[in-house]
């Protein structure tokens, strides 16, 4: 599947090599960019599927990037590519609406598999950073929000499906372990973040950890 992406980074040929890994692997890089409020104004013209964005940029965050898209593109995913795994500067891009987090020290196929997992909306993280992120999570949901009584009521099979997301797992691996096939899955997620008025599977995973699914 071809995803249109857009690439922002301050070093022009990092910036390139990425344009052309994902070029040649079929995908339609739509724009780059080296600066963050650039990359904020070109996308909204260029409309990508996902924004692989760096960190640091010379003039503003990449959280206040990723903060600029999400208002313009509700439904853009961002893949951030940051030479730094540092553990704040993870929790802060994911808190901001990043769907994923990849270190610059990844393999080109990582990489790619990164690219077409977060287009699809997966998380995907570098390894060591996901329980990093479940952990925040965790803490956060240590006092859940008082249960409303006009809450969204899910399937049996949904909640089967919201319990093994807040655990971690990946489309696949759920399926695998329900029988299901990946698209049934994906179309369960998509009618959980429905009816819950969610925006991606971050979001969703919060949702499952205050309410203790994730046991």
């Amino acid at each position: 599947m071809s995803i249109r992406v857009m690439v922002v980074d301050d070093h022009p040929m990092w910036r390139e090599g990425v344009a052309r890994d994902l070029t040649e692997a079929g995908h339609q890089v739509v724009a780059t960019s080296g600066e963050g409020r650039q990359a904020v104004r070109v996308a909204a013209a260029a409309r990508p599927d996902l924004v692989v964005l760096d960190l640091q940029l010379p003039d503003i965050s990449g959280v206040e990037v990723i903060r600029g898209l999400r208002a313009l593109l509700p439904d853009v995913r961002v893949l951030m590519l940051s030479a730094s795994g540092e553990p704040q500067g993870v929790l802060d891009a994911v808190k901001a609406g990043a769907t994923g987090y990849l270190v610059k020290s990844a393999a080109p196929a990582e990489f790619l598999d990164a690219v077409r997992r977060t287009a699809a909306g997966e998380p995907v993280f570098t390894p060591g950073l996901a329980g990093l992120v479940l952990g925040e999570y965790r803490r956060l949901a240590a006092t859940p929000p008082a249960p409303h009584d006009d809450a969204p009521r899910l399937t049996e099979r949904e909640t089967e499906v919201l319990r093994l997301v807040a655990k971690g797992l990946s489309y696949k691996q759920i399926a695998d372990r329900l029988g299901l096939s990946h698209r049934t899955v994906q179309n369960h997620v998509q009618n959980t973040l429905g009816k819950l008025q969610l925006h991606n599977r971050v979001e969703l995973t919060r949702y499952a950890i205050e309410r203790g699914l994730d046991g």
